[in-house]
């Protein structure tokens, strides 16, 4: 979710709901790992408005008829099987379920949306306003948009991929209105008592005596100042609800989420709990306890709604969510709603946005999450190093620091959020993203994810309206023109790409195949940066190395994060190591699992390994002993 404001930031402290006890049991914790698999999972989330959009106009705040929009269909078999070929277990759709956007489908009873409350014009997908069906723009036929959605899950399936979506627990559109929902479903706030400013079964938090005003800012206009009907500076909303983002104010301040508004779970305004606590110890229950424990217990009735959203799409084949901001919710309600799906699907794929290292340990022990974003640390130390803020000896003291949760902790370098890794303002060549890639999908046994285009170096260097270059736009139409010269007008076959972008996804292509495969990356791991350091054998300080073995392989990692300087030197495996991996004494070939065209020998004598490297910039080896 773009734009985390200082309020956001307030709010995740607020809804935090666990014990300080509770909170600080990192040195005991036994994490239960429910969704361990044997192979490494690699999740390629695809903007679903985007991925298929063949336009190249690219005006700024263009129209639907301007600038174009992607299909569910564009998704075919060649384009899923290439996709699967990449080396990639799971898609997540972004932006699937129907949010707010300026188009005009009333002939398929769909309400306009207002643009003093629609960030863009295509519309953010975290402002989501009917979540039973799904975003209209996507379908060739708006009127079977379900069915089409239907027909890409099945076709995703046949191709060998398991399906994720957004659910966005923590907000929802200004504007929601449920068109479709299944029998005995009452919307957002049908119910509530909206004279006071907080009841525990209201869906919202409100304001009351107030009503809602637009945000004003002398330097943006609704559609870059295009007339449009209801761009009229006012939205009606009597009394003002709580925004998205955790504003109390019934004119939030335009770096507000005001597009949304905040679901209540039963959190007072003052932060205390309306809701049962989960009992000491539930860390280490399964999630067939926690729905045990959840089973006769009273509570809030947006738990409610949320749960019975999220079995609908489990039920039509959606085989995991990304959850969006999941710290703004409490720890109590994941355990509720995520044991639940776990009863309904045990392999369900469970993915949160969190930013907080204290709250990991609860979001996963407490409340069943199975991956977490490692956005904090391992995404934000590989930044700094490419951009010479850090050195990769910062790397260890990550991986040391989530060794109990390192399975959970979902790698990335792209995502929908972030500038893109090679975009000036991040790594400014994609050449200089493959080490910090190797080091990302290598280091743990967690799942990796690419953000589509990455694999073809797209910088996101466009202005697109509402959103600005060095991100790919979430908000407007617009092409992906890396992306697009891969799709090839929809022919999947990377024609129209340069030697340099084809190279980069041949790179992206051995890699995170090769980790679907290696059985030494779901095993143990030991750095070597710092004895190699320590030797004065001219190994650098801009290399980082490691070990990850199995019982039937054994890895020596090494990454030159130098983009300028080639590294020759002895590269020493100490003798503890060499004695966890099972080596004896004598001399073993090395050879790399990325282009199978370096090999070099290691000498093992009196315990201690030793071997000569050379390696150039931006350069990776992945040694097979």
């Amino acid at each position: 979710m773009l734009k985390k404001s200082a309020v956001a930031l307030s709010t995740i402290v607020l809804f935090s709901t666990l014990s300080c006890e509770q909170k600080n049991m990192k040195a005991q914790t036994e994490t239960v790992t429910e969704s361990n698999s044997e192979h490494k999972i690699v999740v390629y989330q695809v903007f679903t408005r985007l991925f298929g959009n063949t336009n190249t106009t690219n005006k700024p705040w263009g129209t639907i008829e301007e600038n174009g929009v992607g299909k569910f269909n564009d998704f075919t078999d060649k384009a899923l099987q290439e996709i699967k070929d990449l080396g990639v277990t799971h898609i997540w759709y972004t932006g699937v379920p129907h949010h707010a956007l300026i188009n005009d489908y009333k002939r398929y009873d769909i309400s306009n949306d207002d643009p003093d409350v629609v960030k863009g014009r295509a519309g953010s997908p975290y402002a989501v306003k009917d979540y039973y069906n799904v975003n209209p723009d996507l379908a060739v036929d708006p009127a079977k948009r379900l069915e089409e959605f239907e027909a890409l899950i099945e076709r995703t399936h046949k191709n060998g991929l398991k399906v994720v979506i957004d659910i966005v627990p923590n907000h929802i559109a200004r504007k929601y209105e449920g068109k479709t929902n299944p029998k005995g479903v009452k919307d957002f706030g049908s119910d509530d008592d909206k004279s006071v400013e907080y009841k525990r079964n209201n869906n919202f938090y409100y304001i009351p005596n107030s009503k809602f005003e637009v945000p004003t800012d002398a330097n943006y206009k609704p559609l870059g100042g295009e007339k449009h009907l209801l761009a009229d500076g006012k939205f009606e909303e009597i009394p003002a609800k709580w925004t998205g983002n955790g504003s109390r104010l019934a004119k939030p301040d335009i770096n507000d989420w005001y597009e949304t508004v905040k679901i209540n779970y039963g959190v007072k305004p003052d932060g205390s709990k309306d809701f049962p606590s989960l009992p000491e110890g539930f860390d280490k229950k399964d999630y067939k306890a926690h729905a045990d424990f959840w089973k006769e217990k009273d509570v809030p009735d947006s738990w409610k709604k949320f749960k019975d959203i999220t079995h609908y799409w489990i039920d039509k084949g959606v085989d995991g969510f990304r959850y969006d901001m999941a710290e703004m919710v409490p720890v109590e309600f994941w355990s509720y709603m995520n044991s639940s799906i776990k009863i309904k699907n045990p392999n369900a794929f469970l993915l949160a946005e969190v930013y907080n290292p204290a709250e990991y340990r609860n979001y996963i022990n407490f409340g069943k999450m199975d991956y977490l974003y490692d956005k904090v640390q391992m995404y934000d130390t590989l930044k700094n190093i490419v951009q010479g803020r850090g050195l990769p000896k910062n790397i260890s003291g990550i991986r040391e620091d989530l060794k109990d949760i390192e399975h959970h902790m979902l790698h990335f370098l792209d995502n929908h959020d972030e500038q893109r890794l090679a975009s000036p303002q991040f790594a400014g060549d994609p050449k200089k993203g493959k080490p910090l890639m190797v080091v990302s999908a290598t280091i743990s046994s967690s799942p990796t994810m690419i953000y589509f285009g990455q694999e073809v170096g797209e910088p996101g260097a466009l202005d697109a309206g509402f959103g600005k270059n060095s991100r790919t736009s979430i908000f407007d139409y617009v092409g992906v023109p890396h992306h697009q010269r891969w799709m090839n007008d929809g022919k999947f076959d990377g024609g129209q790409l340069n030697p340099e972008e084809k190279e980069l996804r041949d790179f992206y292509k051995r890699l995170l195949n090769f980790t679907l495969k290696s059985s030494a990356l779901m095993g143990e791991f030991e750095q070597i940066h710092d004895a190699n350091l320590e030797a004065g054998l001219g190994y650098d300080f801009g290399l980082y190395s490691y070990a990850r073995w199995s019982d039937d392989e054994r890895l020596i990692i090494i990454a030159n994060f130098n983009q300028n300087t080639p590294v020759e030197c002895m590269v020493i495996v100490p003798s503890d190591l060499i004695k966890k991996m099972n080596l004896k004494d004598g001399s073993y070939s090395l050879k790399d699992q990325l282009y199978g065209k370096t090999t070099t020998k290691m000498q093992v004598v009196k315990g201690v390994g030793k071997f000569v490297l050379k390696i150039t910039p931006n350069e990776s080896f992945i040694f097979k002993i």
